[in-house]
């Protein structure tokens, strides 16, 4: 029902731009709300209202497969995309809030569906079930179960001891920063819609553009300055913009993670300037905020480009393919491995050679001055070990399926860290449109698992998981 709502969102854009969608519109909403109404009187007065920890990883799945489901309606309906392979893909993409597009001439779409794609990523970003228990107080206790499937990243920092509360104020703080951006756009000269899309897109780190070149679009340096930081804001925890809002900077400063994050772009951004700068035409000022552009938006997953990177120095592809594997902060709208796991790594990894040479020693991993449980890593290096795996295994189907190997693997990183463009023949100038419909079911299927963070997908199918 709720999903049936936000479609109806689009309408005014609609009937304003008079592009013709409005009946795929209503009638997506319809299906959408209908469909959820029904379920709802099916299950308002359940025999057990108890929700465990179970039964919320199997909403948290199923929910993204659904409102997936439902989301690609308006696109199939208005014909813009009458594949539902693709129609599917596409909203899976952007709810994941993924960016991976099947679209070659997205400005041909109506103005209503270029909106609704973008909402598709900003409901994503924060999640749409965390958005459901900041306004339903129907799900009552057992909300906890939801947050921890939700909530990317290792660590939940809870920011109110009540459930309802902390996603109210996530989403308090989310809507601020999607303002601000729309504000700063609009000074910067885009126009209204323009602005509203990207100011979407850019917080949930998604990075659906309405034109067809991307960012890259708009050659003002301000607005893509704009863009840069609230990328970054995107891909930063969330409990550190409370802690900001709050006035408590030493939070901040203290913050292990947010430092790494911070000095690890700055250090990228750096390293890839100097590398390309005698191979491309642009002066001193461009190159570094090109190169910043590019590593903020794959760091942080949102996938926005304002050039094709892949002609820069021959080295700078291969930097641009591991940064895909890198993600925002643990808390934030971003996708990836986690900037948290990496600094728990190589922590731990120089910390091992200290345990070799005091085997008796206790010698704990500290985050934010505080000892780290040794399950957490445990925790961390199984996630990093599977992740390959599954990048290892996806790379080789798509292969089988008919995509070069460099395609093959830079789809599947794309996808499964939530980035959106890649390398090879799906990189930052190219589409998924040539990827055949059963390569676009695996992908989707590697896009949700990367949202979603591979355990509380592939809990469901360990056979224990079901046991009572």
């Amino acid at each position: 029902m709720i999903i049936g709502g936000f479609i109806l969102t689009a309408l005014p854009f609609s009937l304003y731009f008079d592009s013709g969608d409005h009946f795929a519109i209503i009638l997506s909403a319809i299906c959408s709300s209908l469909t959820g109404l029904i379920a709802w009187l099916f299950s308002k007065n359940p025999k057990n209202k108890e929700l465990g920890k179970r039964e919320g990883y199997v909403i948290v799945t199923a929910g993204w497969i659904i409102i997936s489901l439902f989301g690609s309606l308006p696109f199939v309906f208005q014909g813009a995309i009458p594949n539902y392979s693709s129609a599917f893909f596409e909203t899976i993409s952007g709810f994941t809030t993924t960016g991976a597009t099947i679209l070659a001439d997205i400005e041909i779409l109506p103005q209503g569906l270029i909106y609704w794609r973008s909402l598709t990523q900003w409901l994503g970003g924060m999640g749409i079930i965390v958005l459901s228990l900041a306004i339903l107080p129907i799900l009552g206790i057992g909300g906890m179960q939801l947050f921890i499937a939700e909530v990317p990243g290792p660590t939940k920092d809870k920011i109110h001891p009540r459930i309802r509360e902390t996603a109210k104020r996530l989403w308090g703080i989310y809507v601020l920063l999607t303002g601000l951006e729309i504000i700063l756009l609009l000074i910067g000269g885009m126009g209204f819609f323009d602005a509203v899309n990207h100011g979407l897109t850019t917080l949930a780190t998604g990075g659906f553009s309405p034109k067809n070149q991307s960012v890259g679009f708009y050659t003002s340096p301000f607005i893509q300055y704009v863009i840069i930081v609230f990328m970054f804001l995107a891909g930063t925890n969330f409990t550190v913009h409370y802690y900001a809002l709050h006035g408590n900077l030493s939070f901040i400063k203290n913050n292990d993670e947010f430092r790494f994050y911070l000095f690890f772009i700055i250090g990228c951004a750096i390293f890839i300037t100097l590398l390309h700068l005698k191979h491309v035409n642009f002066d001193y000022e461009e190159s570094f905020r090109q190169s910043l552009f590019h590593v903020v938006s794959l760091v942080t997953t949102t996938g926005y480009v304002v050039s094709d990177y892949e002609n820069w120095a021959p080295f700078s592809r291969i930097i641009f393919f591991f940064l895909l594997f890198v993600g925002g902060c643990a808390g934030s709208t971003g996708g990836g491995v986690k900037i948290i796991r990496y600094l728990l790594l190589f922590k731990n990894s120089f910390l091992e050679l200290k345990r070799l040479m005091h085997p008796n020693a206790v010698i704990p991993v500290r985050i934010n001055q505080k000892a780290v449980k040794p399950s957490i890593i445990l925790n961390v290096q199984a996630f990093f070990i599977i992740y390959m795996l599954i990048f290892i295994f996806g790379s080789f189907i798509m292969s089988m399926l008919g995509l070069d190997f460099i395609t093959a693997m830079g789809a599947v990183a794309t996808c499964l860290a939530n980035v959106g463009p890649g390398i090879g023949a799906v990189g930052p100038v190219a589409n998924f449109a040539h990827v055949p419909d059963l390569g676009k079911w695996f992908l989707s299927a590697f896009m949700l698992l990367g949202r979603l963070e591979l355990f509380t997908v592939l809990i469901l199918f360990s056979a224990s998981f079901w046991k009572k």
